[in-house]
């Protein structure tokens, strides 16, 4: 058996890791940090596509680590007031960013995950995490369901694999609504300067937003420049972007690619077609990453008056799985 993989437990920093390897590609999960791939590179060309907390900024990184990795959100984004009614029953979250009022990006990307299994086969380095919800979690008060949310990343010739599942274990029905606050460095590659990349996005409709950072349930037109973002590309760094929109396909795919202009290299986020919206965060247009965030429903879902179809808050019933794959390689 000729296997190019490793997969092992060392540290990230002063933080416990699981560590994959696989032929150029080498990644790093926190199962205590909210099970945050925190580092995926490409070591022969010395590419880092995430942007990485330092080792003097870890304890900055545990308490907001929602711009580094790829922190997981349950439920995503922004909630008007921490509060919404779903199937009858009424949620309250702590508001936990003062200037909106709002309740902000859920639960579990700072919370400790359990490592169920790591190892290397023929094909693939990977490593399985998973958190479960019931009485005995203080998550519990929040999201009153039994439920358990499994992550498995793995390294293989093609890039990077992220597989997620959710499965309801109560009997009652749960609220899915999950989103990825991805991380991307531009520029990732040594000697390229953030003037060097361009992107594109498969992004449909501009949702208005209120002052508040929420959905009218409207739709805004778009400017020449998110034209430019679904066809030809532009700069992510073109304007300062907080920006919600629907997403689309391109050949089948819902996906952001950035491309380096001088090597001549595309690092390509293909999220899956189960991602109906996408947010997209440039910390203000200034140059070094950003984070096109790919959501399964609508910031503050519940509460806008559209239907579920449109909104995307899905219902899982008692015993049901929603899953989910999404990819991140170079071309």
């Amino acid at each position: 058996m000729n296997v190019q993989g490793k997969a092992y437990e060392q540290r990230f920093h002063d933080e416990a890791a699981v560590w994959l390897q696989w032929g150029p590609y080498e990644a790093a999960v926190l199962p205590g940090v909210g099970a945050n791939l925190v580092a995926f590179r490409e070591k022969d060309k010395q590419f880092t596509l995430l942007r990485e907390p330092a080792a003097d900024e870890m304890d900055t990184f545990r308490e907001r680590p929602f711009v580094h990795g790829i922190p997981v959100l349950f439920p995503p984004n922004r909630f008007q007031d921490g509060t919404f009614t779903w199937n009858g029953k009424t949620y309250s979250f702590p508001v936990n960013e003062e200037s909106t009022g709002n309740h902000l990006h859920g639960f579990f990307h700072n919370v400790a995950w359990r490592v169920d299994n790591y190892g290397v086969s023929e094909l693939e380095s990977y490593v399985t995490l998973s958190i479960t919800i019931n009485e005995n979690h203080p998550i519990y008060e929040y999201l009153p369901h039994h439920f358990t949310i499994s992550l498995r990343y793995s390294l293989s010739d093609n890039g990077l694999l992220q597989h997620v599942l959710v499965k309801n274990e109560g009997k009652d029905a749960m609220p899915c609504m999950i989103a990825f606050h991805t991380t991307i460095n531009a520029p990732f590659a040594p000697g390229s300067t953030s003037d060097d990349y361009t992107f594109t996005m498969t992004t449909k409709e501009r949702w208005e937003l209120n002052d508040r950072m929420l959905p009218t349930g409207k739709f805004q037109p778009l400017l020449p420049e998110e034209e430019q973002m679904r066809t030809t590309g532009l700069s992510p760094f073109w304007a300062s972007m907080d920006n919600h929109y629907t997403s689309s396909t391109k050949n089948g795919r819902n996906k952001m690619e950035l491309t380096d202009n001088r090597i001549g290299t595309t690092l390509v986020y293909d999220a899956g077609t189960e991602y109906k919206q996408w947010m997209i965060w440039n910390n203000g247009a200034t140059p070094g990453f950003f984070c096109p965030e790919p959501q399964v429903n609508l910031v503050n879902a519940p509460n806008v008056d559209l239907p579920y179809e449109q909104t995307g808050c899905l219902a899982l019933e008692s015993g049901e799985i929603w899953e989910a794959t999404s990819r991140l390689y170079l071309r």
